[in-house]
């Protein structure tokens, strides 16, 4: 008995070894090459209906982030909820958020951090380990995804952007002044860049190199994983600046160009428990 007891630890351990202590979640299990969630969503790709993108042929849908909303909502959404009653300014509260994800959550890759081509962690585990820790590692889609879910919380509309390769965050604040770029999206001015995987990055500023990419995005929705309704239509997303004027990127036959370019072979390379939260503004 105790013979197959060792063997059956040595077998778990040597299918998935960097499970041991890097993931907060309880239940990771892998099927094929990929690894699951407590929810049934793919954390090592955002590519397909389970992954965490919702990345699809004519779909974009970043359902991680429902993983810390609404009924699921926890650590982050307590962050968030402190950002709104400490910064009644809109505008201070939304730069302070982002400078917390920005100075708190530490750029490594996911090869390096967890022996995983991609692994994506949700809001929830990200914020438990800075309140445990007092900062955490992360990719760019671990701050994009930590930052959506904050502003949710704070009192903002969020939303998620995508390009090959990248994934940032969107803000909704049309009365923020200091951005020299601005956004539209599905029509609507005043959406804010976050870009929070620099650690001298200020608020609203946008890579050159990323602003020249192809993008889409998505705004990001309380409810469950698994309901299709209340979604919003595939948008429009157009860049602005003015010292440049504007120009405009419709999302139609851009997941195709995504295809065609490789990213859902670039994305395809658990819910935190309940933990001691503090204030940290």
């Amino acid at each position: 008995m105790v013979f197959f007891l060792l063997l059956l630890i040595i077998t778990t351990s040597l299918m998935a070894p960097s499970l041991t202590s890097a993931y907060s979640s309880e239940s990771f299990y892998r099927q094929e090459s990929h690894l699951y969630d407590d929810w049934g969503i793919f954390r090592t790709t955002g590519a397909g209906a389970d992954g965490f993108l919702g990345l699809t042929s004519n779909e974009f849908n970043p359902v991680i982030t429902r993983e810390s909303l609404g009924e699921n909502s926890d650590t982050a959404w307590q962050i968030g909820e402190e950002f709104a009653q400490n910064y009644p300014d809109r505008n201070q509260r939304a730069e302070q958020i982002f400078n917390f994800v920005r100075d708190r959550v530490v750029y490594i890759s996911d090869e390096d951090q967890f022996g995983e081509r991609e692994f994506a962690q949700n809001a929830d585990e990200v914020a438990g380990t800075i309140v445990d820790e007092g900062r955490a590692m992360g990719d760019c889609e671990d701050s994009a995804i930590l930052l959506a879910v904050l502003y949710k919380a704070a009192g903002f509309r969020s939303a998620m952007v995508l390009m090959p390769g990248h994934v940032a965050t969107l803000v909704f604040l049309p009365e923020y002044r200091k951005s020299l770029r601005s956004m539209t999206l599905s029509g609507e001015k005043g959406w804010v860049w976050g870009e929070a995987t620099g650690a001298t990055n200020p608020f609203g500023w946008i890579p050159e190199g990323l602003n020249k990419e192809e993008m889409i995005a998505r705004e990001v929705t309380v409810g469950y994983l698994d309901d299709p309704d209340g979604q919003p239509e595939q948008p429009t997303l157009e860049r602005e600046s003015p010292a440049n004027g504007s120009g405009s990127t419709s999302a139609t036959g851009i997941l195709s160009l995504f295809g065609t370019i490789g990213l859902l072979g670039l994305m395809a390379s658990g819910r935190g428990s309940a933990r001691r939260f503090r204030r940290w503004m």
